[in-house]
């Protein structure tokens, strides 16, 4: 390398620094701050179809309540722990039927 181009080099280095240096001190976050949620909010009201719908209709009657508390009754019930089925593909062999052998069909010897 040529001895002129040294300090030249060493100008742009330091000059490289500074910048970096100096860039860590720009204030960007208010700017991004004011606008945060804006996309989320903008994509929300771009799902709905009908803002004002529930004020130009009026709701129906729903489900009484004993229907209602059956339902819910119901949906509960079905997060229990099933019974336990039979296995099928073993069918007549095991200790749960009433112990004996299957008995032959009929016509057979």
């Amino acid at each position: 390398m040529n001895i002129r181009y040294i300090p030249a080099l060493r100008c742009a280095a330091a000059l490289a620094s500074a910048c970096v240096a100096l860039g860590g001190c720009v204030q960007t976050t208010p700017l991004w701050d004011s606008h945060f949620g804006d996309a989320v909010r903008t994509v929300t009201q771009a799902q709905i179809i009908d803002p004002d719908a529930a004020t130009r209709n009026p709701s129906t009657n729903g489900v009484d309540g004993k229907a209602a508390v059956a339902a819910m009754a119901n949906y509960n019930a079905s997060f229990q722990q099933p019974a336990p089925s039979a296995n099928a593909f073993v069918i007549g062999v095991g200790g749960s039927g009433s112990g004996a052998a299957m008995a032959a069909p009929s016509g057979s010897q």
